[in-house]
């Protein structure tokens, strides 16, 4: 367990992490102010889609109705489903680092 908020510290740590970290919650709040306005949604509904559109989830509960609300989706979607991957691919490489020098460490300590 302190080995996980050791990573997390470190995350947040990388200019990298905390840069992507930004920018997606800006992208979310762009699109939850957007479905709001555009579809008429309450805050809640609209932050919800706009966090299933991204990580592709996509219940299908919720779907943009008027033609502005595709378009912006259409938009949304090829930007932020890229912005969230690169996210996820820093998160990645991030831990696989930490947990090689976490191995890396024990291995010299056991020499």
């Amino acid at each position: 367990m302190l080995f996980f908020w050791r990573t997390l510290i470190s995350f947040w740590r990388d200019p990298a992490y905390r840069s992507l970290l930004f920018a997606t919650n800006f992208f979310l709040a762009i699109g939850t102010v957007a479905y709001r306005f555009l579809e008429d949604w309450s805050w809640l509904d609209s932050l919800y889609f706009s966090v299933i559109t991204l990580t592709t989830i996509g219940y299908g509960d919720f779907s943009p109705k008027t033609t502005l609300g595709k378009l912006f989706t259409m938009g949304y979607i090829i930007i932020g489903v890229s912005l969230i991957l690169g996210f996820v691919n820093t998160l990645f490489w991030h831990y696989r680092k930490e947990t090689i020098k976490k191995r890396n460490h024990k291995r010299k300590n056991n020499a």
